[in-house]
C-alpha cells in the first residue's frame, strides 16, 4: 500500500487586502493554490484588519533550503511593493498529518464558476444552472484549489477554444483539472503530463471522479514524453513557469497539429516581453492576451505553413 503523501504548512499573518500578493510569494507558480482564514475553528481568529494566509508543500519538497527561500521572497514584499504594512511578515512551518491537511483545505474552499464551469466538491449538493458543467474537485487533494487567477483563465479559453471530440495536451499538469476542464468541455481525449510524480495519482482520481478516466491519461514526465506522441495535439493548455514554457515553445510547436490552438499561463508581467518574443520566433502566433493583476495568460494558433 502507497504511504500518503505528507504536507507541510506554511502560513503567513498577512494585512488584508494583500492576500493574494502574499500568496503569489508562497507559491509563485499557483501551482499549489493557497487557503485563507484560521486553520481552525480552535484557532484564535486574526485580529483585525488580518488575515491568515497558508500553502502546503509535499514533505519531500520541505527543507531549510526551501524555506529560506520563501522567507527570502516575504522579506522582499515591502520594498518590491512599496507598502510599508507588509515590512517584517515571518512565515510559521508546520507538519500536518495527512487528515489535517484535507480538512485544513475544506474549512476555507467553496464552489465557485468559471462561464459554464462550476468547480464543486464532489460529496456537497450545489445548485447548478441547465447549461452548467460540474467539475467535481475534492478540496482535500494537492496540487492547488483550482482558485488561482491563472486556472480561472485558462478554464476561461479552453470555454472558447475547446471543439467537440479534439485532443489536448495539458503540460505541467498538476491535480489535472485542466485537462478534466477540456474533456467535460467536449475534448474527445487529453493528455497531461507532470515532472511531479506526486501529480499523477491526484489526477487520476480527479479524472474518475468526473467521469473522464478513459479519456484522461496522465504521465509522471517532462518534455521527454512528447517525442514518443505518435499523432499531433488540437490543442495545447500550460499553466506553468514562464522560462518552462520559454523553453519547451520548440516541443510545444512540435506537438501541435497546424492550425491547432493554444493556451499558455503562468507568465508575469515581469517575465511577459521575453516569453512573448519567444513564442513570436515559433510557429506559433498570439492572438490574445489576458491580463489578471501580475498575471499573463497568452492564447493563438500554430501557423499552418
Amino acid at each position: 500500500m502507497t504511504e500518503p503523501v505528507r504536507w507541510v504548512e506554511a502560513r503567513v499573518l498577512a494585512p488584508e487586502g494583500w492576500l493574494e500578493v502574499v500568496a503569489d510569494a508562497l507559491a509563485p507558480d499557483g501551482s499549489s493554490g493557497a487557503a485563507f482564514g484560521r486553520p481552525s475553528l480552535a484557532a484564535d481568529p486574526a485580529p483585525d484588519g488580518s488575515e491568515y494566509v497558508r500553502v502546503f508543500l509535499p514533505e519531500r519538497s520541505d527543507g531549510p533550503a526551501v524555506r529560506r527561500r520563501l522567507e527570502a521572497r516575504v522579506a522582499r514584499l515591502a520594498e518590491a511593493t512599496g507598502a510599508a504594512e507588509l515590512f517584517g511578515l515571518s512565515i510559521e512551518f508546520r507538519e500536518l498529518p495527512p487528515e489535517d491537511y484535507a480538512i485544513s483545505w475544506r474549512k476555507g474552499w467553496k464552489p465557485f464558476r468559471v462561464g459554464r464551469v462550476c468547480v464543486v466538491p464532489p460529496d456537497r449538493g450545489v445548485a447548478l444552472r441547465p447549461r452548467d458543467l460540474a467539475l467535481r474537485l475534492e478540496p482535500g487533494g494537492a496540487f492547488g484549489t483550482g482558485r488561482h487567477v491563472t486556472t480561472r483563465d485558462c478554464l476561461r479559453e479552453l470555454q472558447v477554444r475547446v471543439r467537440a471530440g479534439e485532443s489536448v495536451l495539458d503540460a505541467g499538469s498538476g491535480s489535472g483539472i485542466l485537462a478534466v476542464g477540456a474533456i467535460l468541455l467536449g475534448a474527445g481525449r487529453a493528455v497531461g503530463f507532470d515532472v511531479d510524480p506526486d501529480a499523477k495519482p491526484y489526477a487520476d482520481v480527479l479524472a474518475r471522479e468526473n467521469g473522464a478516466a478513459d479519456r484522461c491519461h496522465f504521465l509522471a514526465a517532462g518534455f521527454e514524453c512528447l517525442d514518443g506522441m505518435r499523432e499531433p495535439f488540437d490543442g495545447i493548455v500550460a499553466n506553468i513557469y514562464a522560462d518552462v514554457i520559454a523553453a519547451g515553445i520548440e516541443a510545444f510547436a512540435r506537438a501541435l497539429r497546424p492550425g491547432g490552438w493554444f493556451v499558455f499561463s503562468g507568465c508575469t508581467e515581469a517575465r511577459s516581453g521575453g516569453l512573448v518574443e519567444t513564442i513570436s520566433e515559433s510557429p506559433l502566433r498570439i492572438e490574445r492576451e489576458r491580463v489578471s493583476g501580475r498575471w499573463r495568460t497568452y492564447s493563438g494558433t500554430r501557423i499552418r505553413a
